[in-house]
């Protein structure tokens, strides 16, 4: 749904939350641990020199950290302030304000729109409806063989029933489980977001991509519900941030965020 201005509710709800959204989550060490774990991912998958689209950047966080190490980027979001703010780390020819939907208007400052990768972090897709809008506009950028790391919500996360039911919210215990639209808010609009199941995700992309992996991002590392209690105990934070990093492949479902790894095919893309 997209109000009288052209925005989303969502975007208008990330829009309103930009001026302090860096420092609101960044003092945060769950969020600080499960950052790093994709981090390590976007390296690897990523060669210095590579051009890569951050798809849902927000304020330019992943992509500026990606920049400092030899990466390419070019970040996307569909809200203003938090392009604005994106632009202020990165540049203003680094960024578009264009959403996941509508990748296929992209214009790019590289001069070549087959870029070498694509990667959005931290649930920017769980705002997303139309995933076989998304899917064909990003198709449409990536060189055939080029990785796409997409991490989105988990579906199912024990951690978040135990914050949750420790916190007293018990109508939270099972919103994962919805499979229609789950109301949220944020800075203090409301919105609806998806939780996308893998299988839905898989069949968006098969035209255009196949599937290679996924991991847990925060399979003991609680969700920012958690926080600020989480952030007082960096022992036991550093043990769980460990045991994430020995388990995330076998228990990849039960993660607060999920990342699943997508690789372009050869598949053309009608126009």
């Amino acid at each position: 749904m997209t109000t009288a201005c052209g925005l989303s509710l969502a975007a208008r709800a990330f829009d309103a939350a930009a001026d302090s959204f860096d420092e609101r989550f960044t003092p945060w060490l769950s969020v600080a641990a499960q950052r790093r774990a994709v981090r390590r991912k976007l390296l690897a998958a990523f060669a210095p020199g590579a051009s890569v689209i951050d798809i849902g950047g927000g304020t330019g966080l992943d992509a500026a950290w990606l920049e400092a190490r030899g990466r390419r980027v070019l970040l996307t979001d569909p809200a203003p302030r938090m392009i604005s703010s994106a632009a202020r780390k990165l540049g203003k020819d680094r960024v578009q304000l264009v959403g996941a939907e509508d990748l296929g208007s992209l214009t790019s400052s590289f001069g070549d729109m087959a870029f070498d990768g694509a990667y959005s972090n931290f649930a920017a897709l769980n705002c997303v409806s139309d995933l076989d809008a998304f899917a064909r506009g990003l198709a449409r950028l990536l060189k055939p063989g080029a990785p796409a790391l997409l991490v989105v919500f988990g579906t199912f996360c024990p951690a978040e029933f135990v914050v949750e039911t420790a916190r007293g919210r018990y109508r939270n215990l099972f919103r994962r489980l919805n499979r229609s639209e789950a109301p949220a808010r944020l800075a203090g609009q409301d919105f609806s977001i998806h939780y996308h199941r893998g299988a839905e995700l898989r069949a968006a992309l098969a035209p255009w991509f196949h599937y290679r992996s996924r991991r847990a991002v925060g399979l003991f590392v609680p969700p920012s519900a958690a926080e600020p209690w989480i952030s007082r105990h960096r022992r036991m934070l550093s043990i769980l941030e460990c045991l994430d990093r020995s388990l995330s492949w076998a228990l990849a479902a039960l993660g607060d965020h999920v990342l699943y790894r997508f690789e372009r095919s050869q598949a053309p893309v009608a126009r």
